[in-house]
């Protein structure tokens, strides 16, 4: 099996992806190197790499989340090996958070069904492979502070930033951004 890679030049540093022969993203990061991603990625879901230029839909769907249409990276297939019941659920139910609308560990799990299952829902944030197209930068500590992001809190804020500014209209009950680690 081949897996097709690009790496995407943005604001806050380049963003590999790894999309499989459908084009459903497997795995993305922040990194310049995709074979890095190759790790994240479930064995069963794994191939040599194809470097390739452009990924079409795929390369399009984040610039044009760049250029302020947070919504165009919805739609994008994913393709992540679950682990379980839960841990797919809580991907797709992070998919569903809106942009510009931070919610809690708390409020995560609470929205995945298990409102007990603080550590699951933190769980599923650090096993996801497929950084931005399931948008575990959209969950926050308890206290608003930023917790942890695979690829740096440099880049949580930055697309917590961008996705609060490129909104014409403010969300009151947007929890506040603080870039505290604590």
């Amino acid at each position: 099996m081949t897996i097709d890679s690009t790496v995407i030049d943005t604001p806050i540093g380049p963003l590999s992806v790894l999309a499989g022969p459908d084009g459903a993203v497997r795995a993305a990061g922040f990194t310049p190197d995709p074979a890095t991603l190759l790790p994240l990625v479930h064995p069963g879901l794994r191939g040599d790499l194809r470097p390739r230029g452009d990924l079409g839909p795929v390369n399009r769907a984040v610039v044009s989340y760049l250029d302020g249409d947070l919504t165009a990276i919805d739609p994008v297939p994913v393709q992540q090996h679950t682990g379980g019941a839960f841990m797919a659920h809580a991907w797709q139910v992070l998919r569903d958070v809106p942009a510009g609308e931070p919610v809690t560990y708390t409020g995560f799990a609470a929205r995945a069904g298990r409102p007990a299952a603080v550590r699951a829902a933190a769980a599923a944030c650090a096993r996801n492979a497929a950084a931005l197209f399931v948008p575990c930068h959209r969950v926050l500590r308890t206290d608003g502070t930023l917790g942890g992001y695979r690829w740096g809190l440099q880049v949580k804020t930055w697309l917590l930033g961008h996705e609060r500014h490129s909104d014409s209209k403010p969300t009151p009950a947007m929890l506040p951004i603080d870039a505290t680690v604590g």
